[in-house]
């Protein structure tokens, strides 16, 4: 008898981890259909990656069942995790390739660098805020991501000794575009980034650098970012 109670709990044990996964692949599957597809995201890779990516392990604890929902997340410190329809927006207006390196400013809950990791070849992440580099880091690469470099510090300089970059993805609003980041722009490459005042609607900006060098600035839609924090 007893020894049928022990297997019984094994059973259950090994049952309702996958139930529960289940669970959030199909709120994943939803969340693309409803929240992605019919809002115009078209780009496969994007659609892929944003399928794929478990957001629910990236948000705390008491956070997970709203992991899928329509909407930024707190994660701590002043931090949120970005609305999946934004991370995919900002993913697809790059025009992602797998032979590419990208350089995203402002690591937070390391959601869009998960996403862009399914994608490209190489993802180079900047955080400021120490703690949660160093959490998010862990939380990555216990997800299996092995092509996610990882730096503490501002942002706003970019990060030289890797440039020039295919693109690169702004997680922050900075007032102004950042010199550095443009300049680390490959030739033919993008930049998605909100730009705006701190409190006020920012405008989400896509900077095209031409193979002859000269930019192209477009703005894409009103957003509102967390301000882009400096040293």
């Amino acid at each position: 008898m007893k020894t049928g109670i022990i297997l019984l709990g094994l059973i259950l044990f090994i049952i309702i981890p996958e139930t529960v996964q289940d669970g959030f692949q199909q709120q994943r599957e939803q969340m693309v259909k409803r929240q992605l597809e019919a809002r115009g995201i078209k780009d496969q890779a994007t659609l892929d990656a944003m399928r794929k990516v478990e957001r629910h392990k990236l948000v705390p604890e008491d956070m997970k069942k709203n992991a899928y929902r329509d909407g930024p997340l707190p994660i701590g410190g002043g931090q949120t995790i970005s609305q999946p329809f934004m991370v995919a927006f900002m993913t697809e207006a790059i025009m992602p390739k797998p032979d590419m390196k990208v350089l995203e400013i402002g690591t937070g809950s390391g959601y869009q660098a998960a996403v862009l990791a399914e994608i490209v070849d190489e993802v180079y992440t900047i955080e400021i805020v120490e703690e949660l580099a160093r959490r998010v880091q862990g939380d990555l690469k216990d997800m299996g991501y092995n092509n996610i470099h990882f730096k503490v510090g501002d942002g706003y300089h970019g990060w030289e000794e890797h440039a020039p970059f295919d693109a690169i993805i702004v997680t922050a609003a900075p007032e102004e575009i950042p010199p550095r980041l443009v300049e680390q722009l490959k030739e033919g490459g993008r930049m998605v980034i909100p730009v705006g005042a701190r409190g006020t609607v920012q405008n989400l900006q896509l900077i095209e650098k031409r193979a002859n060098g000269k930019i192209r600035t477009r703005e894409l839609m009103p957003v509102r970012f967390v301000p882009f924090t400096r040293d």
